[in-house]
């Protein structure tokens, strides 16, 4: 929504006025003076144009304003082509001055300005919608007895405090807003826009968006496909080519008593400065300066980190109500009790016997995440994420209402200059533009697929090879650690074996991410005809080996440690030679909460580490050289331009990677959220610093992105929807085979003291632990199993036997070591939850997804009334200027027809 507010920005745009266009005047860069003063939003008049010669905002006349900057070195080949292109950019009308660099004089800026009959032109075949009329709210109407509750509420709330998350809009009246109707920008109605100077009726971001779009479609040598910006800079004609950002983003003044300077330093102070991170966000001043596809990113992940609040909550309730419990859990004080109880050895040779109540700890630990409450958790978080979704639809919807992109369409795509290279000797009509363009065979587009999906098996192959590397290192480090010098790790053998591997695990993650990340994926990436296609396909292949990589080891220790490990005397081994591991005697959650909880923080901050220090970095070094060769003030005498050459680019894949980064991260929060209540509850305190990190990397680091339209936040809707069906599965799976939910449940329903009275409390449980676990003779063991020691520090004699976690016969029944009658009845019921869990969430989640329509029933009806009355509006724009006309024509006198009205 434009407007026209005098503390805003805008005011600086001084009056157009043609420049003389001289390819050949070349102006030398001198250090000019850009104190904050010099760009004050309240200065207006005449100092404008005097102060605008210094501010490295306009051309040196200080009228023409710059709308985009293209940079080349004078020692590139790629002259012609660069004089083609920009004689024909002369030719469409924009303006042009050139300057060579302060710092190195082979580095030449190009300076462009769209004067007003460009922008109006340009602006009518883009379809700009633009203001022309303020907004009448329409207020249905309440019964008596609703506005006295009304009333009531409004009194009870001033008694209340004022909202801190809500920025201040009288100390920073910047911030103020006026809705007003918009329409496709048209010259022949000019008048009926609401236009008080025109050199701020388009603001920077539209200003650059049609310049840029200008130059996607200017000729740079003769031929059928020689055209657009995108082939300069992949060809290095161009280094690069970015809008300026308007000004510095620090001032000495405080913006609450003198305002903001600019757009930047007011995003800034109210958005990408730690002192706010407690605020809700300033979208629609986002959207104006990074333009919607950006804000539409920032309005998700805010969103996104709203909604964690709940699910952080109830989380943090689920593990304080482990907290609270521990003391009367049953099955944590038969383990702790159970000194008289010896268990196996958990490895060959080197892993002694031992009491199961030194597994004490563990056992207490495992309560706190796997308790009464997990299953209800687990519910929870599968509705969570389907509300999540819909109600982003919903507030989409809103957001696409008030940024003018409900009725938006993308306009027709231009072809990807790597599909015109491979393809250009065939070519087929273009249904919907008439014209010819090259065309890929159907038999080299399935060829091409087929390479691409064994490329990207391949890449998962690797990853799970690397998985299989894990599992190796585990199985052998636990005999070493076991055998260890230093008794606190050898004491502690399997913890200290799960934490290295999981350490171990995060970095190879990083390293296959590093290794295998943009450059492989661009290989096996098929040659898609537009840009959009190319980037959804890439964003697939990039996601699922992501996802695989990232979560393949979590998936093996929740589904098959220690599942398929054989029994005592009768290992299962890998390769017939390495025994596989066995879960803690307490279960194998705790293996499961270790690998959740190191791999997401220490993903999390290496991840914001990255986000921020490699910018600050590099821009730091670029700064220190500047010092060095210019002294301390060298950098603030830069012109704009200058300063902006010298930030880092914006990703060459645009925001991939910060969606990538919060949808890996999504998925770590619902899939095993069964097994680690509190991920929801880490991911909301990362996506606070991530919200300002991601703000402070725009403003102040990055060069400022084109500002592009989209509608929505595409593929990646689709990708959130698979990875909510998928968590209900995995949440159901983690509830029945990992955790011990279901071997308690049928042990307190059909074998504990409680049996077939219908109960489940903790009296129920009452010799559970003693139930789960079976007997094996020691002398049973294999030879390469038989531990060193014969566990006579226990009773002062030989071990005759000892216990195992297993559902399986005595050695002296008619079938040695089978399965028990209880070990079918465990599976069973493992199985039918597993059916009844997802399709009692599946059920609730199409449910609420039916109940939550799309679109907003309050904002349907603005939507149609706003049609209405904008109809009104043109008819009664349209009978004044008529009627204008026809007073005009009598009191010329001129003669005319009674034509209507």
């Amino acid at each position: 929504v434009a407007k026209d507010v005098n503390i805003f920005f805008d005011e600086l745009e001084g009056v157009n006025s043609p420049s003389k266009d001289d390819d050949s005047l070349l102006h030398h860069g001198n250090l000019t003076s850009t104190s904050d003063d010099a760009s004050r939003l309240e200065v207006v008049g005449e100092e404008v144009p005097d102060k605008n010669k210094t501010n490295g905002l306009y051309f040196r006349d200080g009228k023409c304003r710059i709308d985009y900057i293209l940079v080349y070195r004078k020692s590139n080949p790629q002259t012609e082509k660069r004089e083609v292109f920009e004689r024909n950019i002369r030719a469409e009308g924009l303006q042009m001055e050139k300057e060579s660099s302060l710092t190195n004089s082979d580095i030449i800026f190009v300076k462009l300005h769209a004067p007003w009959e460009v922008l109006g032109k340009y602006a009518e075949l883009m379809n700009v919608r633009m203001p022309f009329r303020r907004k009448i709210y329409y207020l249905h109407r309440r019964y008596k007895f609703m506005n006295r509750i009304e009333k009531q509420i409004s009194r009870f709330r001033g008694w209340l405090p004022r909202k801190p998350m809500k920025l201040d809009k009288e100390t920073l009246p910047d911030l103020e807003e006026n809705d007003c109707y918009t329409a496709p920008f048209s010259q022949q109605r000019i008048h009926h826009f609401i236009i008080h100077n025109k050199d701020t009726f388009f603001n920077n971001a539209t200003r650059s968006r049609i310049v840029h779009h200008i130059l996607q479609r200017v000729k740079y040598e003769e031929g059928k496909n020689k055209i657009g910006l995108n082939r300069l800079l992949s060809n290095g004609s161009y280094e690069a080519a970015f809008p300026l950002h308007e000004g510095s983003y620090r001032s000495k003044n405080s913006i609450k008593t003198h305002g903001a300077e600019n757009h930047r330093h007011l995003l800034y102070e109210c958005w990408a400065s730690w002192g706010v991170w407690y605020k809700y966000q300033p979208l629609d001043l986002v959207r104006r300066y990074f333009g919607e596809k950006i804000g539409l990113y920032f309005a998700w992940l805010g969103w996104y980190t709203g909604m964690l609040f709940p699910a952080a909550f109830i989380g943090l309730f689920v593990f304080l109500y482990g907290v609270t419990t521990l003391n009367h859990c049953q099955v944590s004080k038969e383990v702790c009790q159970a000194t008289d109880i010896i268990m196996c050895p958990i490895c060959d040779k080197y892993c002694p016997f031992m009491r199961l109540s030194d597994s004490c700890i563990y056992a207490k630990v495992t309560h706190l995440f796997d308790n009464g409450a997990t299953v209800f958790f687990a519910v929870f978080m599968a509705v969570w994420a389907t509300v999540f979704l819909e109600f982003w639809k919903r507030r989409r919807a809103v957001i696409a209402y008030d940024w003018d992109l409900i009725d938006w369409e993308e306009e027709e795509e231009e072809i990807r200059p790597q599909f015109e290279a491979k393809y250009s000797k065939k070519e087929r009509m273009n249904p919907i533009s008439g014209k010819p363009e090259p065309y890929q065979a159907f038999a080299d587009k399935c060829s091409r697929l087929i390479v691409s999906a064994s490329g990207i098996f391949f890449m998962i192959c690797v990853v799970i090879a690397a998985v299989f590397g894990i599992v190796i290192y585990r199985v052998v480090t636990v005999s070493t650690f076991a055998a260890f010098k230093w008794a606190l790790i050898r004491n502690n053998s399997q913890v200290a074996t799960t934490g290295t591997a999981v350490c171990i695990n995060f970095c190879i993650i990083m390293l296959l991410n590093v290794v295998t990340s943009e450059t492989l994926m661009i290989f096996f990436t098929e040659q898609p005809r537009t840009e959009s296609e190319w980037e959804n396909s890439f964003t697939l292949k990039m996601f699922l080996f992501q996802f695989v990589n990232l979560n393949s080891s979590t998936f093996y220790i929740a589904f098959f440690l220690g599942r398929f490990t054989g029994h005592p005397g009768a290992y299962l081994r890998l390769i017939n030679r390495w025994r596989l591991e066995e879960c803690h005697p307490s279960g194998c959650l705790i293996d499961l909460c270790m690998q959740m909880g190191i791999i997401m923080v220490l993903k999390q901050t290496w991840n914001n580490f990255m986000e921020l220090g490699y910018p600050l970095i590099q821009n730091w070094w670029t700064r220190r050289k500047l010092r060095q060769e210019y002294g301390t003030q060298g950098k603030t005498s830069f012109p704009q331009w200058e300063k902006d050459y010298n930030l880092q680019p914006m990703n060459a894949y645009g925001l991939f990677d910060e969606y990538l980064e919060m949808i890996l991260q999504f998925g770590f929060t619902t899939i095993f959220v069964a097994a680690f209540p509190l991920a929801p509850l880490l991911a909301l305190l990362n996506n606070i610093i991530e919200i300002r990190l991601d703000a402070y990397k725009f403003v102040t680091q990055w060069r400022r992105p084109l500002a592009s339209r989209a509608k929505d936040i595409g593929i990646w809707y689709g990708i959130l929807e698979g990875i909510g069906i998928l968590s209900v599965i995995t949440n159901a799976f983690v509830i029945a085979v990992t955790s011990d939910f279901i071997p308690r449940l049928v042990y307190a329903y059909k074998y504990g003291p409680c049996a077939g009275q219908g109960e489940a409390g903790q009296k129920c449980m009452v010799g559970y632990v003693n139930a789960s676990l079976s007997v094996f003779l020691v002398s049973d063991f294999e030879n390469r199993s038989e531990p060193t020691s014969n566990g006579s520090e226990f009773s002062g004699s030989p071990l005759k036997y000892c216990r195992y976690r297993d559902y399986r016969d005595p050695p002296h029944s008619p079938v040695p070591y089978g399965y028990t009658l209880q070990f079918w009845h465990v599976l069973a019921a493992r199985l039918a939850f597993i059916i009844v869990f997802e399709h009692l969430v599946f059920c609730i989640k199409h449910l609420i997804s039916y109940l939550i329509p799309d679109l907003p029933k309050d904002l349907r009806d603005r939507m149609r009334r706003e049609k209405y009355l904008i109809q009104e509006m043109m008819y009664e724009a349209e009978l004044e200027r008529l009627q204008k006309e026809r007073k005009e024509r009598k009191k010329n006198g001129k003669s005319y027809h009674n034509e209507w009205p």
